[in-house]
């Protein structure tokens, strides 16, 4: 496949000075062009995958007007405007006439990474390399476009240098496990082992001999000593998943080991000390459980001393297309074969679903793509049945949605800080959804 190919009407060329040489580094043909001759670059353009265009209202040149022509001249091609003083009317300016995106500078060379990779075809040559540079070396690609996202990876790479505890919350699915393990693997202790504890598959009567291992004789059919999980993750990272579910008693023993770096092996007596960092996960709310005393407030303190909350897919839809790029590269190397080609009434269909099962339904979603073995572009018809059946009940929603969208503007008298705020949209995305929904600034809502 062809690396893609970036091209930059710039209008002060220090202005990506660090920008361009990431992109290069990543894989990317990039070309830049100053913005005063964008009139002769029409043609240019059209051998790109994504043009970047400079706004500057100091420059004394339109580039809105020119990333008009860009997308006038090829409806399809991806036009992205990137300004460090561009106002909101800009931004709105630029998503109304069908650009593609409208980035803040300065922004870092992997958040404009990640905002430029989505707007590539799915099947086009990014898929050839590594997401590492915004996501870490490793097998733990953790996939990020989203602001969210983007802030939980920089909080992650800070905790994973330390040696504290770290509690990961979130809904089932949202990846608790991948995290993890890009702590460990963005931590000291990358090399050494990474050893995963389902607290809620053990059964109480054995996690004892699981975690601590046991001596021969310890119990009825104890033939020889054995090592816990504990002792194979010697100088390495435990993660403990779905700690909410241990009972009382598997509680404070994880407390005393937490505290003292000891245990005793089931039936001895010696007092072994480990190097190890923990890290553990659940989908509950530890803290109503404290309150309702099903789980123990100094274990709580004694874990959430670096908190990551994940949010869930519906709340960061942006990372959707890298994460279909991402699965899709996992299968093609699993099974040999080609990525299917993507239509955008499927890719559409993707963001425009709430995934209830987070990030492993779309994963499952894209493997049954790979199971079908489809020779023809997937569409809409290829998704499972009860992700068609949502869509087509929710035909009615961009309707209900527009009229929330011009109530919260008008309450908060179109501050547009307050009403993504009250919306919980980020900015970018309340000025997408005025663009799509074509709504006027100061017009009284019943003329709306």
């Amino acid at each position: 496949m062809s690396r893609p190919r970036v091209l930059f009407f710039v209008a002060c060329p220090a202005t990506f000075a660090e920008i361009i040489p990431f992109l290069k580094a990543s894989g990317f043909k990039v070309e830049t062009q100053p913005l005063w001759q964008s009139a002769d670059s029409l043609r240019l353009a059209v051998s790109h995958e994504v043009v970047i265009v400079e706004h500057s209202e100091d420059s004394g040149y339109s580039a809105l007007h020119w990333a008009r022509e860009f997308k006038r001249s090829n409806p399809t091609l991806p036009v992205v405007v990137a300004t460090t003083n561009g106002s909101e009317e800009v931004a709105i300016d630029a998503l109304r006439a069908g650009l593609q995106d409208y980035i803040k500078l300065p922004c870092p060379p992997p958040s404009f990474l990640a905002r430029i990779q989505k707007h590539l075809p799915l099947e086009q040559g990014l898929m050839e390399f590594s997401t590492s540079q915004f996501a870490g070396k490793g097998s733990s690609q953790m996939v990020a476009a989203s602001d969210s996202m983007m802030e939980i990876r920089k909080y992650l790479q800070k905790a994973a240098n330390s040696s504290c505890t770290v509690l990961i919350t979130g809904e089932t699915g949202t990846g608790k496990e991948l995290v993890a393990e890009f702590i460990h693997e963005h931590s000291p202790r990358r090399g050494k082992p990474f050893v995963c504890v389902n607290c809620a598959a053990i059964p109480e009567t054995l996690l004892e001999s699981e975690l601590f291992g046991h001596t021969r004789g310890a119990f009825t059919g104890a033939q020889e000593l054995t090592d816990g999980l504990l002792c194979s993750a010697d100088g390495g990272t435990v993660f403990l998943d779905e700690i909410g579910d241990l009972s009382p008693v598997a509680q404070a023993k994880i407390l005393r080991v937490l505290e003292t770096k000891q245990f005793c092996r089931v039936g001895g007596t010696k007092q072994m000390r480990l190097d190890l960092r923990f890290v553990a996960a659940t989908n509950q709310d530890l803290y109503t459980m404290t309150a309702q005393k099903t789980f123990r407030q100094d274990l709580l303190f004694r874990l959430d001393v670096a908190h990551v909350h994940l949010p869930p897919l519906r709340e960061r839809k942006e990372d959707i297309p890298l994460l279909v790029q991402e699965f899709g590269r996992q299968f093609s190397q699993e099974r040999s074969s080609q990525i299917p080609k993507f239509t955008d009434e499927f890719l559409g269909g993707l963001l425009k679903y709430d995934w209830p099962g987070n990030v492993r339904e779309l994963k499952n979603v894209i493997e049954r793509l790979f199971l079908l073995e489809l020779s023809t572009p997937v569409g809409v018809e290829h998704l499972p049945a009860h992700v068609r059946q949502f869509l087509a009940t929710s035909s009615s929603f961009s309707k209900s949605e527009r009229e929330l969208l011009i109530s919260t503007l008008f309450s908060t008298k179109w501050n547009k800080t307050k009403a993504a705020e009250m919306l919980n949209w980020s900015r970018m995305t309340l000025y997408r959804k005025i663009a799509k929904y074509h709504i006027p600034e100061n017009r009284p809502p019943e003329e709306l």
